[in-house]
């Protein structure tokens, strides 16, 4: 339930507000609009039928949220909203470009990575230091050692970097270094994960699982902010079907769907949602013609050479190419990039 606060109403009416909320068990969020302040009240709406809710002072409506899902819901929150990794803000008119190797190897190359990247307009350096891998033998990551490869890089390039968090265990560590956390599509559904990260004051990036549902999706970001974090970007990163010629099916439906459904803003992968670095680019123009806040892309020197996910890697001169096309199909959909 939503609670739609009259233009002229003091800081007293929406405390005495999110007060009553908690007296009776459930949780208030507040969001403050351009024109409107509206407090969700998150819980068993059971608990307010003995609250006078409409006489209760500096309230100019109540309206019920019908979707499972509650704050993450275009309902709670009509404008879009901006999530900053860092400084950088991810929706909004600009287009942003999160790039890097899909796995963290050493200090050099991450190096060598990030200056080219940043050089060609990517705005956030992504690079995993804890790997999902399907095969137990294959490449697991560095763990902390590469996470304060990440943290050095950010320091010389001013890049913000975004890493993956697997384990609950690691949650502590990971919030230590980077400046959002990504939560992988094989943890999509991990919901004491998922609640662990509610409770950081950092942008969390959920990527859709490689089955999961666009309601799914939406519930699984909506445990996260069920906790009180709502900086969270969705991220389409291609779902399984029955094609076998690229590694996922990018779902572009998704992005104008959740564009109607939410207010979170949304990003693609093109490199996991292909799995071929010739189908990058098409992928991201793609997902930025249907409305995409922005492109997660990886990108690496020597791809043959790459420890993890060389075929969808870009080269520097790929990536380059792939970034003036971007700014034409932005600027052509009235955004920059």
């Amino acid at each position: 339930m939503i609670f739609v606060l009259k233009p002229g109403h003091t800081e007293q009416d929406l405390q005495h507000l999110i007060d009553r909320i908690t007296e009776v068990g459930l949780t208030p969020h507040v969001s403050r609009g351009e024109e409107r302040t509206i407090v969700g009240a998150i819980g068993d709406e059971r608990k307010l039928i003995d609250l006078p809710v409409e006489t209760l002072p500096g309230i100019e409506k109540v309206v019920p949220i019908l979707k499972p899902y509650k704050v993450v819901s275009r309902d709670f929150k009509k404008e879009d909203s901006i999530v900053k990794i860092g400084s950088v803000p991810i929706g909004g008119r600009k287009i942003q470009v999160i790039a890097g190797p899909c796995a963290v190897e050493g200090i050099d190359i991450l190096r060598e990575i990030a200056g080219e990247v940043k050089a060609l307009g990517a705005t956030v350096l992504r690079g995993g230091a804890f790997k999902p891998r399907t095969s137990p033998y294959s490449f697991q990551g560095l763990g902390e050692e590469g996470l304060k490869y990440l943290a050095a890089v950010r320091e010389e390039t001013g890049l913000p970097v975004v890493t993956e968090l697997m384990n609950i265990r690691h949650t502590d560590l990971v919030d230590k270094y980077a400046d959002a956390v990504q939560i992988g599509a094989r943890n999509m559904q991990n919901f004491d994960l998922l609640k662990e990260v509610g409770k950081l004051k950092k942008p969390i990036i959920l990527k859709r699982g490689m089955s999961a549902t666009i309601l799914e999706l939406l519930m699984s970001a909506e445990y996260i902010a069920s906790e009180g974090n709502t900086d969270i970007i969705l991220c389409e990163r291609g779902i399984r079907t029955f094609e076998t010629e690229t590694r996922n099916t990018l779902d572009i439906n998704a992005v104008p769907v959740l564009k109607g459904l939410t207010h979170l803003p949304i990003v693609v992968d093109p490199s996991h949602a292909t799995g071929r670095w010739e189908l990058v680019t098409p992928t991201a123009l793609a997902g930025i013609a249907a409305g995409a806040d922005g492109i997660l892309v990886e990108v690496h020197t020597d791809p043959e050479k790459a420890v993890s996910d060389g075929n969808q890697s870009l080269k520097p001169k790929k990536f380059a190419e792939m970034m003036e096309r971007v700014r034409k199909v932005a600027e052509a959909v009235g955004r920059t990039a």
